[in-house]
């Protein structure tokens, strides 16, 4: 099953960005739904090397990492192996001021995600970005501006998105006794936390079942849920 949904998320991902960077109308009032149905599709595609991370998209170790390492490619040009490490000390130390990379101490939006960003770019990222759109542009002949458009912009949108929803937002301070995790959820809203970010806003359940793929968290929201109100 969670094979059979990554290589889902990564085809869809691949053919609506095919499809926009070569037909998807510029002007047009239905512009701004391809760039965030993109921008989605971006995200699931960042979502799937998370799942990757952990072991749940196959039983297989050597199928996860090419997953993730193909997913992290696609998304961003982005180094799985230096994610994995930094995803394994955010687990370990989640919101410590010093040994988890993914938080920052001032709790203010625009300076951790200017960390956050400035942590996971890299020169030899920029460079490939760089020489795939200009193969793109010059060697395909597709235009700029819609490489602009409908590559480069919904894979802003979605690094925002995976931001604000899985980092910021669950991890900001105040940090209290009943966040073990240093983590808070969402509320219980499957619709909106399957849209909001592939339901990781449910982020305290994600630490206390790592184990367990975005498709199936909000089952163990529900039994969060139901084990804290009780019968």
């Amino acid at each position: 099953m969670g094979i059979s949904i990554a290589v889902f998320i990564i085809i869809v991902w691949a053919a609506h960005l095919g499809w926009a960077i070569t037909a998807a109308p510029t002007t047009s009032l239905l512009t701004p739904l391809v760039v965030v149905v993109q921008a989605f599709l971006y995200t699931g595609l960042f979502i799937t090397a998370h799942d990757a991370m952990h072991g749940t998209v196959s039983r297989h170790r050597r199928v996860n990492v090419i997953v993730g390492t193909l997913a992290c490619l696609l998304f961003a040009g982005m180094s799985y192996r230096r994610l994995i490490k930094n995803h394994k000390a955010h687990h370990d130390f989640p919101a410590d001021d010093h040994a988890d990379p993914d938080f920052h101490p001032s709790s203010r939006y625009l300076p951790w995600f200017a960390a956050f960003m400035w942590r996971y770019t890299t020169i030899p990222q920029l460079l490939l970005q760089g020489a795939l759109f200009n193969l793109a542009a010059h060697g395909a002949g597709l235009g700029q501006e819609r490489l602009i458009l409908f590559w480069i912009v919904p894979a802003l949108l979605a690094s925002l998105q995976l931001f604000t929803v899985g980092t910021y937002l669950p991890h900001r301070r105040p940090h209290t006794a009943s966040m073990p995790h240093n983590a808070r959820s969402m509320p219980r809203n499957h619709v909106v936390a399957f849209f909001a970010c592939y339901f990781f806003g449910y982020h305290s359940e994600h630490h206390m079942s790592p184990g367990t793929p975005w498709w199936r968290l909000w089952k163990v929201k529900d039994s969060h849920s139901v084990s804290a109100t009780g019968p």
